[in-house]
């Protein structure tokens, strides 16, 4: 008989038993599982309420204990990703008005998972429960931040169709940040696009009503691609509700931007421009003389089909415009313009009767249908009508003989309301010309301006001198002196 040794036969078999186990990708026992998740769920726990404790600690009034919370929220933010799942149950303790710093970062840690952290109507509550409510101070200790929260929000709504849903807190979020009324923040253009997609545009109207003269990326951490959007969503707005001289003069605030590169907001924002401009002017105007080089070198080379639907639009004949839009049709439709392009054939039309209200006195139903190119009288018919209700022309039609006559604006302009208008209209002028004399002198008394000014007299001398230097050289070379 083989004798062995229990003691070392059991060793071997245990340290078998245990590579095999692990070999075979075998688990922990379920109850060590249990434990670590308890004492790890304990850990998280401690830290979210000794993070809790901190941010009702820090929040106040004081401006210092502001500035170290917000460095301590900073340094934590691993310890809020590894704890996500605990904050929205954090939240629910904290005060959004009191303690709004710490709500923007746990907030912003939450809704960085995808989908958020607690899901995605506890996020969408809590942000508009946080803008409805916040003080204003703290959230100016982190404007982008806020923006950022603020973005993430509308990201969410959009991503499941409910953009109207956050037209509120983005209204909110826009009158938090605005360090006055006069102010263009980086939410303004958050808002206008949700009203847009949601095409709730005379809501929109909350902010584009209201001037604007200030832009301080200091205080509300605006960049110019801010701006350019700003005034692309509003001019687009102003399209669907058939204002089309404020959405011109939005595109073209977006046109005329100072930059050193082109962007694909100011193309964009270009083409719908020129079709407005069709629309109501029946021409493209010029660019500004104030209008960066590189737009206008570039700009209309980028949309050449809008500068062929501009040329066929100035004939003034309707079969070579129907033509320019059938031949681009392909473009209008990439660029969702075509609903927009097809207004400027209504356009062509109205403008073609306008000008024969200035050329005849009567003429015939089929006379009009010839001239401004419509199919039948019928079709003249409706279109006069239409004009004769928005006051676009003055005119009367005898159905019997299927004559037209057009007669001369009744409006005398001396009524109490056009007198109201025009004074509303001077006080107005005056307003402005005052803050552009504001403006200017803000401008000239700047160390930046005047420091340029000295820079550039300077060169300017030495320039000249040079210039002088040299033509006297010129002169002595050439005379032998």
């Amino acid at each position: 008989m083989i004798s062995i040794d229990s003691g070392r036969w059991g060793g071997a078999c245990s340290a078998f038993l245990e590579a095999l186990h692990e070999s075979e990708g075998s688990q922990p026992h379920p109850q060590h599982c249990q434990q670590r998740l308890r004492l790890q769920a304990r850990s998280q726990m401690e830290q979210t309420e000794a993070l809790g404790a901190t941010i009702r600690a820090l929040s106040g009034d004081a401006p210092e204990k502001l500035h170290q919370l917000n460095t301590q929220l900073h340094a934590s933010s691993d310890v809020l990703k590894r704890n996500v799942e605990t904050l929205p149950e954090l939240l629910l303790n904290l005060d959004p008005s009191a303690c709004s710093l710490g709500w923007i970062h746990l907030l912003t840690a939450v809704g960085c998972e995808d989908p958020p952290a607690g899901g995605v109507d506890s996020f969408i509550r809590s942000v508009s429960r946080l803008v409805a409510s916040c003080n204003q101070d703290q959230m100016l200790l982190e404007p982008c931040m806020f923006t950022r929260l603020c973005r993430r929000a509308k990201e969410v709504c959009l991503h499941t169709n409910q953009a109207a849903r956050m037209t509120a807190p983005l209204l909110g979020g826009v009158m938090k940040m605005q360090p006055s009324p006069r102010h263009l923040t980086s939410l303004h253009q958050d808002y206008l696009q949700v009203c847009l997609i949601a095409k709730m545009y005379k809501a929109g109207l909350e902010v584009l009503n209201k001037d604007i003269y200030e832009a301080d990326p200091e205080k509300t951490g605006i960049v110019p691609r801010d701006f350019l959007l700003y005034c692309y969503y509003g001019g687009m707005i102003y399209i669907g509700l058939k204002q089309w001289s404020k959405a011109l003069e939005l595109f073209l605030h977006a046109i005329s931007a100072p930059t050193v590169a082109l962007s694909a907001i100011t193309v964009e924002a270009f083409k719908k421009y020129s079709v407005v401009a069709l629309i109501h002017h029946g021409r493209v105007p010029p660019f500004p003389k104030y209008t960066s080089s590189v737009v206008q070198r570039h700009l209309k080379l980028c949309a050449q089909p809008y500068t062929e639907l501009e040329t066929a639009y100035i004939t003034r004949k309707m079969d070579v415009l129907k033509a320019a839009v059938e031949k681009h049709s392909a473009a209008f439709v990439k660029d969702k313009n075509l609903g927009l392009v097809k207004q400027c054939l209504n356009s062509l039309c109205k403008r073609n009767i306008q000008q024969l209200t200035q050329t005849y006195l009567t003429l015939s139903l089929e006379d009009i249908a010839s001239e401004v190119g419509l199919v039948s009288s019928q079709d003249v018919e409706m279109q006069l009508l239409r004009m004769i209700d928005a006051k676009e022309i003055h005119a009367s039609i005898n159905q019997k003989d299927g004559m037209v006559s057009f007669s001369e604006d009744p409006e005398e302009y001396n009524s109490a309301a056009m007198l109201a208008r025009m004074d509303k209209e001077v006080q107005n002028m005056m307003q402005i010309a005052q803050k552009v004399a504001q403006v200017d002198n803000q401008v000239s008394c700047s160390h930046a301006y005047v420091t340029k000014m000295m820079m550039k007299d300077r060169q300017g001398n030495f320039v000249e001198q040079e210039y002088f230097e040299d033509m006297g050289t010129t002169a002595r070379n050439l005379f032998g002196l």
